[in-house]
C-alpha cells in the first residue's frame, strides 16, 4: 500500500511560481511512475505531468510545457511540480499518483494510488 501525501498548494498572482510536493509513504517509489493531475472548478480532471522513478523519463501536458517542471528526490521519496509563469487557467485542485509501471503515464485510469489533492488557485 502506498499513501500520498501533497503539499505546497496556494493562493498566488498571475506569473507567480509554486512549488508542490508529493510525498509517499508506505514504500518507497522505485518501481513507480508517478504523476500530478489537476481538476478545475466544474471540469474534468486532467494529466499535468508524469516522471519514471526509475528513468527520469518525463511527460508533460501541452498546457504546462516550458512553464511546470516534475521532479524527483530518491533520498526523501518525494516527487516535485515547479510550476512558474502561472496563469488563471492552472487554478484547480492538484492531484499526485503513483502507478506500478516504470515509464510516464498519461492516463488517469491506469494510476493505483491518488493523494488527497491540493488546492491552487491563481488570480489574475
Amino acid at each position: 500500500q502506498v499513501q500520498l501525501v501533497e503539499s505546497g498548494g496556494g493562493l498566488v498572482q498571475a506569473g507567480g511560481s509554486l512549488r508542490l510536493s508529493c510525498a509517499a509513504s508506505g514504500r518507497t517509489f522505485s518501481s513507480y511512475s508517478v504523476g500530478w493531475f489537476r481538476q478545475p472548478p466544474g471540469k474534468e480532471r486532467e494529466f499535468v505531468a508524469a516522471i519514471s522513478w526509475s528513468s527520469g523519463r518525463t511527460a508533460y501536458a501541452d498546457s504546462v510545457k516550458g512553464r511546470f517542471t516534475i521532479s524527483k528526490d530518491n533520498a526523501k521519496n518525494t516527487v516535485y511540480l515547479q510550476m512558474n509563469s502561472l496563469k488563471p487557467e492552472d487554478t484547480a485542485v492538484y492531484y499526485c499518483a503513483a502507478a506500478a509501471l516504470r515509464i510516464p503515464i498519461v492516463v488517469a485510469a491506469l494510476y493505483d494510488y491518488w493523494g488527497q489533492g491540493t488546492q491552487v488557485t491563481v488570480s489574475s
